[in-house]
């Protein structure tokens, strides 16, 4: 962290120890953030024809492809009286910004090498610019499946109060993912290999394309342990009027905190390498 003295001096002061220091430092900066968030959106969308439409795109083609296999084909039955498309929506809009979020963020450090080995700025900004421009879409996304609803004439419970909570969890979870893979990329390229199979395997772990009440009770505790499982089950809870699985979401919700404090301190012990290693 930086700090001018009275004699007009700048000094360098180490705050790696200390989480008061780091968080200060993180406060002091923040236009920066705001600045690789805007960044990353406006490189993102350069060039193409439907622009931000495409955070609307993905979700509604995905859940049409969804709702005719699982759905149609394979007789999936949504646990409660709306449509399968409803359903499947509801799952995809946090985990689209989760799955993005990863395969964005998780190699968003080696992407950005030049900014690393050239000046110096809170390492910690590049992956979270990464989450910051994908919940973006996600507040997009979730405007649109408000608009869904209205046309289902589908009014949610009052358990939707709960939903910030929820959205907190879920930036919480993949943040701490997020700067984990980021920082574990930037020393081990086999991650960049790895991510997208890892967002495919985690898709079918979480209650997307089923509900979670098709997980038997033996192994929930293991399926909890997948924080977007309790996070897309709760959203469903929140909006739907599911009714709410305390177990699944409390068992998550310790998984997102417990994962987004090693990916912190992971990300923190590591950062100083960056610079060498990129």
């Amino acid at each position: 962290m930086f700090q001018t003295r009275e004699d007009g001096n700048l000094v360098i002061i180490d705050s790696s120890g200390r989480i008061g220091g780091f968080v200060s430092e993180l406060f002091a900066r923040r236009e920066l953030l705001f600045i690789l968030i805007w960044r990353d959106i406006k490189v993102r969308y350069k060039q193409t024809v439907f622009g931000v439409l495409w955070a609307l795109l993905i979700p509604l083609l995905q859940t049409l492809i969804f709702t005719v296999i699982f759905g149609r084909l394979a007789k999936i039955k949504p646990d409660g009286p709306y449509s399968y498309s409803v359903f499947t929506l509801a799952g995809l809009i946090p985990w689209t910004f989760f799955s993005q979020a990863l395969t964005l963020g998780g190699q968003s450090l080696i992407n950005q090498q030049h900014l690393l080995t050239k000046i110096y700025f809170p390492r910690v900004f590049v992956p979270a610019g990464a989450v910051g421009s994908c919940f973006v879409d996600f507040m997009v996304g979730l405007l649109m499946y408000a608009v869904v609803l209205t046309f289902s004439r589908i009014v949610p419970p009052l358990g939707v109060v709960f939903l910030p909570v929820l959205i907190i969890l879920m930036i919480v979870a993949t943040l701490g993912v997020t700067l984990l893979l980021a920082a574990l990329t930037v020393t081990y390229r086999d991650f960049k290999y790895i991510i997208p199979f890892g967002v495919q395997v985690l898709m079918y772990a979480s209650p997307i394309v089923y509900p979670s009440s098709l997980v038997p009770d033996k192994y929930r505790w293991l399926f909890g342990l997948n924080p977007m499982a309790g996070i897309i089950d709760g959203f469903r809870s929140a909006i739907l009027g599911k009714p709410w699985d305390m177990e699944l979401i409390a068992i998550s919700s310790a998984s997102a905190v417990f994962i987004f404090a090693v990916g912190v301190r992971y990300f923190r012990n590591t950062e100083r390498r960056f610079a060498d290693i990129a």
